[in-house]
């Protein structure tokens, strides 16, 4: 069996390698993909890939690639490695932002591959799919987007239920780890004066741990799940209240961390995204710790 992540350099993408490798059964092999560098996660080998190039050849650096099948010119690098491979499995966990060629365009360039060779595909999206006019979201929403991101994301959905209707698309929110996210580092350079800036009391968010869902991912992967799952913590939070919550487990100055509206800011974007992941939940055995369990202080 071979699984193939998509992505696997990033944040998400390092922690659904480690769980893999460290859950392999027997024959069982993990595959994984990079933009500009490999992880450090335990692969059992890495493939750069750019998802915006249809004919990017792979396998390069010295890193591996698959005997027989790089290089080919006119053929979308995407479905060169995945038929090259062979993968039972496919989790795309990559992130372009609001980089429609990769967001989208990869996206649909994965799963039109994985259509193609007959993999099972689950693709990572997000609750930015959303406007936030809901109280909350659950799985049966319709993505409303109101920001260039969230457009492509949705659009990344719509190909994917198209093209692998027997796919799942795993909805998620702002992911938290142990000092290693994004949202994380942007807390400490606050805290600590690196930076200046502000965290919003009017952006709410329902932030899930990186082995939380991870697990959950792998767990949907391996189930005869399909269609849309909502896979968040059960905590609703402002960013600010966020902010707070790490620096206290951190053992940094709360107080080092300005408040501030996103109402007040020219950015278009949603402000209260809720995902309902009772659904899902209800579904699987991985638990889904809300931020004030996951980010109590130590």
């Amino acid at each position: 069996m071979k699984l193939l992540i998509i992505g696997g350099s990033g944040f998400l993408g390092g922690e659904l390698i480690r769980q893999a490798v460290a859950a392999e059964r027997e024959g069982r092999e993990v595959f994984a993909t990079y933009a500009t560098r490999p992880g450090d996660a335990p692969a059992d080998r890495w493939y750069r890939l750019d998802l915006r190039d249809a004919g990017q050849p792979y396998g390069v650096d010295g890193v591996g690639g698959v005997d027989g099948v790089g290089g080919v010119d006119g053929v979308d690098g995407v479905d060169r490695l995945i038929a090259g491979l062979a993968p039972c499995t496919v989790v795309n966990a990559s992130s372009g932002h609001a980089d429609w060629a990769v967001t989208a365009d990869g996206a649909i360039r994965v799963a039109a591959a994985a259509a193609r060779h007959g993999c099972r595909l689950l693709h990572v999206s997000t609750d930015a799919v959303f406007s936030g006019d809901r109280p909350d979201y659950d799985e049966t929403c319709l993505p409303d987007p109101i920001t260039p991101y969230g457009a492509a994301k949705a659009a990344a959905e719509t190909a994917v239920r198209l093209l692998v209707p027997d796919s799942v698309i795993a909805r998620t929110s702002l992911i938290i780890g142990d000092g290693g996210s994004v949202h994380e580092r942007h807390v400490h350079d606050l805290a600590t004066g690196r930076r200046t800036g502000v965290l919003f009391t009017d952006v709410v968010r329902c932030p899930v741990h990186v082995t939380d869902l991870a697990a959950a991912l792998l767990e949907l992967a391996d189930s005869r799940a399909t269609g849309i799952h909502h896979v968040a913590g059960p905590d609703a939070v402002t960013r600010h209240e966020l902010g707070v919550l790490i620096a206290h487990r951190d053992g940094l100055d709360p107080t080092r961390l300005p408040p501030g509206h996103h109402a007040d800011s020219p950015r278009p974007g949603p402000l209260t995204l809720r995902l309902n992941s009772t659904a899902t939940q209800s579904r699987l055995g991985t638990r889904l710790r809300g931020a004030r369990d996951f980010l109590a202080a130590r």
